[in-house]
Order: C-alpha cells, then sequence, then structure tokens
C-alpha cells in the first residue's frame, strides 16, 4: 500500500510527457502542413533496365564507329575516300548500316529502294518496310515524302532487332500535306502491328546536330529507355561549337579547302534544300576551318609538289528543327530536344509516351512551342529541364498526365565543385503564358529555381496544387492565371523563393489558396473564392514579403493565415468580407498549440502538479504545510508602531 502513491505520481508524470509529445508532433505537422516527397516517375524492372541500358549503349557505339570509319576512309584518301564518298554499306558487331554520305542532290524514296535493296521494300499495301539502319553523314540530306499519295515507312522493330534513321550533322525532312502526309512507325514483321514493348529496344529517328523538319506527319510507338534513343530526338553534336580538331602543319605546308560542288535546286528539289557556299577561316597554323558546323574535309598540301593528305575536321554545331502539324503517339518520350538553337513546335499532338511528352535537356535555347498538346504521358506533360534558356511555350495544353502538366528548371548545373567543372549559375527567361493545364496527376506547373521565370494568362484545373514556385527561383511572375480545384494549395511560393510576384490570379474552389513558406513575395490584386482552409497562408521566414490588396472568399479557418510567419510583413488593403471563420474549439487551440507555447504550457504544468501533490500528501514531503518563509520576521518599519501599541495597552491596564 505504501507503493502506491510513488506509483501515481509516475505515471501522472508518464501521461504528461506523452501529451507534451502528442502536442508538439501536432504543432509540428500543422506548421509543415505535411508535405511529402513527389512519386517515381516509373518503376522498371532491374533486369529490365540493365537490358535497355545495354542496348543504348550499343547503339552509342555503333553510332559512333559508323562516323569514326566515314571519316577515317575520307581522312586516307585514295580509294578508301572514293568508296567512302559513295552510299555504302558498314558493318559492325551492333549490325549493319546503310551509309549515306554528302551529295549534291538529297537522298529520296527511290534512292532508298535502290540502295537498300531487299532491306526497304515495297509492300502490297503500299506501305516500305525499312529492314537496315540508315546514317547520314555530314552534309546529307534526306527528303521523305510522296507526291502520289500518302507515305508510310515501317521501322523493322523485333526482339533481339531494330533499326534508326540517324543523321549526323546532316538534314532529315519529312515533307507530308494534309492530302499526303507521311508516316513513320516501328513494325513487328512476326505480329505484323507496331512494336509496343521497349524491354528489347524500339526503333527510333535522331538528329546529331545539323535539323530535322517535319510537317504533316504521324509517328507511332518508337524509342525506348534514354533521350537519344527516345523516339524522335535533336541533339546537338558531341563536342563543343567553338572547337575543331586542330592538325599540326610542317614547315612548307600550306592550307587550303578540298573541292565541292555547289549545291543546286535540282529535279523536284526545294529551293529550301539547297546548300549555302561553304565560308571557311583562316586559323594561325595554317588551317582552314569551316566557319559554321558540321565536319569539312581541309587538305594540307606539300609545297614541294608532295602528296595531298586529307584531314577531316570535325565542329560540332547545335541542332535546330522544325516540327508541325504532327501527331506523336506511344513514344517513350514524344520530343526529346538538347543542344538546340531556335527549334520551333508548332500544332503537334502527342499521346501516351512512356516517360515525358515533351523534353527540352540541356542547353536547349531560344526554342518556341505553340499550340502543342500533351495526353496521358506517364511522366510529365512538357519538361524545361536545367540548362534550358529562353523557351516559349505559348497555348499549349497539358492534360491527364501522370506528372506535372508543365515544369520549367532553371536550377544550375552544379551545386558546387564537380568532375565537369559546371557552371554554377542558374538558367532563365522561360515563359509559360495563355496555356493550360487539367488534370494532371501532381502539379500542374512546377517552377524550380532559375531566373525571371514567367507562369501567365493560364488555366490550371485540378491535381494535388496548381502552380508551384520553389528552389532558390529569383524574379518569378505569376500573373493574370485562372486556378481551380486542387485537392491542397492553389499557387504555392516555397524554399527561398525570392522577389517573385504574384498578382491578378483567380483561385478557387481549393482548401488554401495561395501558400507562402520561408520566401519572399508580393502577393496583390488576386482574387480567391470558395477556399475552404485559409485564402492565404504565410509561415516560416517571410521577411521582406507583402500581401495587399488581395480579395478573399471563401469559408474555413482563417482569410489571412500569418501567424506562423517570422519576420516583418506588410499586410494592408485586403478585403474579407467574403470570408466566413468557421474556426472551431480544436481549430482555436491549434492556432494557439505553438511549439514554444506548449514548452511554457508544460513548465507551469509541471509546477502546478508538484504543488497539488505536496497538498495533497502525495510524494516524499507529504504532510508539511505550505508555509511563508517570512512569516516570523517582522518589517523593521513597524515595530516602533507596534511597541506604541503595546506600552498603550499596558497603561490603560493600570489605570484600571
Amino acid at each position: 500500500m505504501s507503493d502506491t502513491p510513488p506509483r501515481r505520481s509516475r505515471a501522472l508524470l508518464v501521461i504528461l510527457v506523452l501529451s507534451l509529445v502528442a502536442a508538439c508532433t501536432w504543432a509540428y505537422l500543422a506548421y509543415t502542413d505535411g508535405a511529402e516527397p513527389p512519386p517515381a516517375i516509373n518503376d522498371v524492372p532491374q533486369a529490365e533496365a540493365q537490358q535497355q541500358s545495354t542496348l543504348v549503349d550499343q547503339e552509342s557505339l555503333r553510332v559512333m564507329q559508323t562516323r569514326a570509319t566515314l571519316s577515317s576512309a575520307l581522312a586516307r584518301g585514295g580509294p578508301a575516300a572514293a568508296q567512302a564518298r559513295v552510299p555504302h554499306i558498314s558493318s559492325s558487331a551492333n549490325g549493319q548500316t546503310l551509309v549515306l554520305p554528302q551529295r549534291r542532290d538529297p537522298y529520296r524514296i527511290a534512292d532508298l529502294e535502290r540502295l537498300g535493296l531487299e532491306e526497304f521494300q515495297k509492300q502490297s499495301d503500299g506501305s516500305f518496310v525499312l529492314g537496315i539502319n540508315v546514317f547520314l553523314g555530314p552534309g546529307a540530306k534526306l527528303v521523305l515524302q510522296n507526291a502520289q499519295g500518302p507515305l508510310v515507312i515501317r521501322m523493322r522493330s523485333e526482339p533481339g532487332a531494330f533499326v534508326s534513321i540517324v543523321g549526323f550533322d546532316a538534314s532529315i525532312r519529312m515533307n507530308g500535306s494534309a492530302q499526303n502526309p507521311v508516316r513513320i512507325t516501328s513494325w513487328n514483321p512476326h505480329t505484323r502491328t507496331a512494336d509496343t514493348q521497349v524491354s528489347d529496344g524500339r526503333a527510333y529517328l535522331r538528329a546529331i546536330g545539323g535539323e530535322l523538319r517535319m510537317s504533316h506527319t504521324r509517328v507511332e510507338y518508337l524509342g525506348f529507355w534514354s533521350g537519344p534513343t527516345g523516339g524522335l530526338a535533336l541533339t546537338g553534336t558531341d563536342r563543343p561549337a567553338d572547337t575543331a580538331e586542330r592538325v599540326p602543319v610542317r614547315a612548307g605546308v600550306a592550307a587550303t579547302p578540298a573541292p565541292r560542288t555547289p549545291g543546286r535546286a535540282g529535279s523536284g528539289e526545294k529551293a529550301g534544300d539547297r546548300e549555302d557556299p561553304e565560308q571557311k577561316t583562316l586559323l594561325p597554323n595554317g588551317l582552314l576551318v569551316p566557319s559554321r558546323g558540321g565536319d569539312d574535309e581541309v587538305e594540307i598540301t606539300d609545297s614541294s609538289g608532295g602528296s595531298k593528305i586529307a584531314y577531316q575536321m570535325p565542329q560540332a554545331n547545335l541542332v535546330t528543327g522544325e516540327i508541325s502539324d504532327t501527331a506523336i503517339v506511344g513514344n517513350a518520350y514524344g520530343v526529346f530536344i538538347s543542344a538546340s538553337d531556335q527549334t520551333r513546335i508548332d500544332n503537334v499532338t502527342i499521346s501516351d509516351s512512356l516517360i515525358h511528352g515533351v523534353l527540352l535537356h540541356r542547353f536547349a535555347r531560344n526554342a518556341s512551342i505553340e499550340n502543342t498538346t500533351v495526353t496521358g504521358s506517364r511522366g510529365d506533360g512538357f519538361v524545361l529541364s536545367r540548362g534550358t534558356q529562353n523557351v516559349t511555350i505559348t497555348g499549349s495544353t497539358a492534360e491527364r498526365n501522370a506528372g506535372n502538366g508543365f515544369t520549367m528548371s532553371g536550377l544550375p548545373l552544379a551545386q558546387g565543385p564537380s568532375a565537369s567543372g559546371e557552371s554554377l549559375r542558374s538558367f532563365g527567361g522561360d515563359s509559360l503564358l495563355s496555356s493550360a493545364a487539367r488534370d494532371n496527376g501532381r502539379y500542374g506547373v512546377e517552377v524550380q529555381g532559375g531566373i525571371r521565370p514567367v507562369v501567365q494568362t493560364t488555366e490550371v484545373v485540378g491535381g494535388e496544387m496548381g502552380i508551384v514556385v520553389s528552389k532558390d527561383a529569383t524574379g518569378a511572375q505569376v500573373s493574370g492565371n485562372r486556378v481551380r480545384g486542387q485537392s491542397s494549395q492553389g499557387i504555392v511560393l516555397r524554399d527561398g523563393v525570392v522577389s517573385a510576384r504574384v498578382s491578378g490570379n483567380i483561385v478557387r474552389e481549393v482548401p488554401t489558396a495561395i501558400y507562402v513558406r520561408n520566401s519572399r513575395v508580393t502577393v496583390t490584386a488576386n482574387t480567391v473564392q470558395s477556399a475552404s482552409l485559409h485564402a492565404i497562408s504565410v509561415l516560416g521566414a517571410a521577411g521582406g514579403s507583402e500581401i495587399t490588396g488581395n480579395t478573399l472568399g471563401g469559408a474555413g479557418r482563417s482569410a489571412l493565415d500569418t501567424a506562423r510567419a517570422t519576420g516583418s510583413l506588410t499586410v494592408a488593403r485586403n478585403n474579407t468580407g467574403g470570408w466566413q471563420d468557421t474556426a472551431g474549439f480544436w481549430t482555436m487551440v491549434r492556432r494557439i498549440a505553438k511549439p514554444m507555447n506548449l514548452i511554457w504550457f508544460g513548465v507551469i504544468l509541471l509546477i502546478a502538479v508538484a504543488a497539488i501533490r505536496a497538498l495533497n500528501g502525495d510524494g516524499p514531503r507529504a504532510g508539511r504545510r505550505i508555509v511563508d518563509p517570512y512569516e516570523k520576521q517582522a518589517v523593521l518599519e513597524e515595530r516602533p508602531a507596534r511597541e506604541l501599541r503595546t506600552a498603550a495597552v499596558a497603561a490603560a491596564g493600570k489605570g484600571d
């Protein structure tokens, strides 16, 4: 029986500690809003991933070997160069390739029939089946069109074998029309259907440098695993654009350009197919280097009349191109673009991509995407990844994609020292204008870092969040957008965003309309309708932010939730007349239950419990009365008065 009070005391302390822990956890979750990391794009079994990755490496090796073999033959001169200057078949451990070197006239369907023999045969339905890889050397041109009806090319793609069309600093053009479109698709001859299995590789198109132009074309079920092999890829050449392979020159040796045959408009050739006159620049070492991109031959002639030695002068080239009036279905990447300049995509529909719909990768710059729709991608609809700059998306739609509708990243390529010495600077100038993101699986629009990104006059419907700006973005402008129906928040600015301006937006039918965390922003002249939690919520380090001139309507805990913010905020002239505060008892408790308040509450509660235990006879000091420690000490100022009263009483007694 004597152990009961200590046990009761320990039980009370345990309950008190558990209550404090639960309350602190509750307050922390309220502060962070329970944010979770985004889900992965897709999950690929390890064995399948390894197989596809190996196939990508093999394809890269085959293209490099084909390119090196062509360059080497031209460099050696003599019979080898003569043979390399005409179309021929190159063999490697990874398959055979039909090599089309530069010539005056472009290669056409009739040339492929003649050169490919049984590997490019016309079928009974009028279509063609391509059964061999095609490689266009520097300066070569391939024009795919049919003046007498639609053109259908089926690229062989079956287990263990697939083909590709690759241009290296060449020109690939698919000139369809509304009456006579071009269709390019993968083809499994055994099932006589398009190839929908990517684990064993799949046919693809790629332009490495040079250009790719496509109009009135339908591209179906191409590509696998990587961006360059992703289906329809425009990639720059591997070398930096301002370098070239310089060959030492012996004394008495002069550099002269190799003879060239100027391009002309031949039979059936459009003016746009002509080759521009060549220009070269004389370097200090005596070599003439082409002033434009491409691999141009320079002949070094011995002044004593010796034999000529041919050298190839690789000079890298940013890819360029235009894709218009085209439908792309079922590719791994709908369109993949990197190291490009002034590429244009217009009036294109992309559906059911296995990864992303449109991906602009590193060093894609000055691109324009207009009137383009991406639906049903397993990843994001549109992605402007790190390294893109001055890309504008206008009048485009991302709908029902598993990830974001639009992703815009201006993050630097490195955060610190790196093996490749990448720049630490952020990228910028990307804009999303007058577009729409509807019912995407994650966010409507996500902006990660960057300088002066713009999201303007865009409609965002559904998704977890509407427009999210994060990761130290500087000078972001989010204005004139219509955002509604998100499950969590409408417009979000978080994690180091500075100098952002959110103005003139209409946000409705969301729990929290505008959410700011650890950022310095200006939120002005926005309209919130039918919010159900907060109209505007600001928390964390938000010093210098301004919340002014907004019209806030809805019914929830609070119109302006700024109690969790730190730093000096300007909150003025906001119209909250349309807001109904529905905060109940527990909501009020939650507002008060901040971490520091809970800590002080716990301290006071401990003191109170200790005092109650003492009064109730519980604990080791039970039975002791709480007394004033100074009650037996008289105040010095009161002693004279007390002595006088005592003397007066004594005198009165004697008189009696």
